[in-house]
C-alpha cells in the first residue's frame, strides 16, 4: 500500500546521526544501494550526544527519528555509535519501521574476522563507557576477548579536516599502541567518524591488523534487511540523496563531502520538532 501516494519501496532510506560523521554511512550506502533514495538529518544543533545522559540521547534519538517518518523513511538508520549503544532498544521498541545501528554489524564482522579472538575497540568515551561493543560481541563469541579504547582527541581532528596530518598519526599511534601491545589482531572503529582515518590508520599498522569499518558493515545489514522486507527499490530507479541538518553546516561538511566523494547538493537546515512518539 503506498503511503502519502509514494509505493513503500520507493519510500526513502532514513538516516540519524547527532552531526555529520554519519555521512559515511550514507557514502557506504550509496555505494552499496546507488538505487535507493537516502534521507539524511544531522542533529547538528545538539551534537555530540557523547556527553548526554542516557535518556537524553534516548528523546534526542525520538525526536529526530520522528522527523525521519515524516520525510516517509521506510527504514530507520542510526548511523551514530553513541545513540546506537544508548537508544537502538527504545528505537525498537517504538517506531513503525525497522532500525539498524551501527554496532551489532560491526560486531558480527569482527567476530568474522579475527584469528586470535583477540578484537580492540576504538570509540568515543560515551560508546566505549557504555560497553555496547563488548556485549555484542560476547554474545556472539562469549570466548573473545576485548579491549576498548576511548580516543577523544580523534573526532575533532578529523573535523579539522587533519586526515592525514602527521600529528594525527602521532594521536592515532598513541591510543593504538596499548592495542597493538595487548596483542589484538582486529580492530573496529567504533565511530562513524573513523573510517575518514582508514587510510591513515591502515598506513601506520600494516596489513597485520584487520580494520573493522562500522559504516561499511552497517550498510551491507541494511542491504540484506531491504532484501528480507521485500523493501528494495527496483534497479530501474535513481537513488537521490537528501540532507538536512538541525544547524548550519560548519567547516567539517566540506571536509566529509570532499573525503567521501560524496554529492551532497543543497543542504536544508530543519529545526527539531517534539516527538509525538
Amino acid at each position: 500500500m503506498a503511503e502519502n501516494g509514494i509505493a513503500p519501496k520507493a519510500r526513502p532510506i532514513g538516516v540519524f546521526d547527532s552531526g555529520i560523521g554519519g555521512l559515511t554511512v550514507v557514502s557506504a550506502l550509496r555505494a552499496l544501494l546507488p538505487n535507493e533514495s537516502i534521507f539524511y538529518l544531522g542533529d547538528t544543533a545538539r551534537v555530540p550526544y557523547g556527553g548526554k545522559s542516557a535518556a537524553t540521547v534516548q528523546r534526542y534519538s525520538l525526536e529526530i527519528a520522528a522527523m525521519l517518518l515524516a520525510e516517509n523513511a521506510k527504514t530507520v538508520v542510526v548511523a551514530c555509535n553513541t545513540a546506537s549503544a544508548l537508544a537502538l532498544a527504545t528505537l525498537e521498541k517504538t517506531l513503525p519501521v525497522t532500525v539498524t545501528g551501527v554496532i551489532l554489524p560491526g560486531a558480527r564482522a569482527a567476530i568474522a574476522k579475527t584469528r586470535t579472538g583477540h578484537v580492540g575497540v576504538i570509540g568515543t568515551r560515551a560508546t566505549i563507557n557504555s560497553g555496547a561493543y563488548e556485549r555484542a560481541l560476547r554474545a556472539l563469541n562469549p570466548d573473545v576477548s576485548v579491549t576498548a579504547r576511548a580516543c577523544p582527541l580523534l573526532v575533532p581532528l578529523i573535523e579539522e579536516g587533519w586526515l592525514e596530518s602527521p600529528i594525527t598519526d602521532e594521536i592515532i599511534m598513541q591510543y593504538l599502541s596499548p592495542l597493538l601491545t595487548d596483542g589484538i589482531d582486529t580492530l573496529v572503529l567504533g565511530c562513524t567518524h573513523y573510517p575518514l582515518l582508514r587510510n591513515a590508520i591502515t598506513r601506520l599498522l600494516g596489513d597485520k591488523i584487520a580494520l573493522v569499518d562500522s559504516a561499511q558493515n552497517c550498510a551491507l545489514a541494511v542491504r540484506d534487511l531491504l532484501l528480507q522486507e521485500d523493501l528494495n527499490t527496483p534497479e530501474t530507479n535513481g537513488g537521490r540523496l537528501q540532507v538536512a541538518l538541525t544547524d548550519p553546516p560548519d567547516a567539517f561538511l566540506r571536509v566529509a563531502r570532499e573525503a567521501l566523494q560524496l554529492e551532497v547538493g543543497e543542504v536544508q537546515v530543519r529545526g527539531v520538532i517534539a516527538s509525538a512518539l
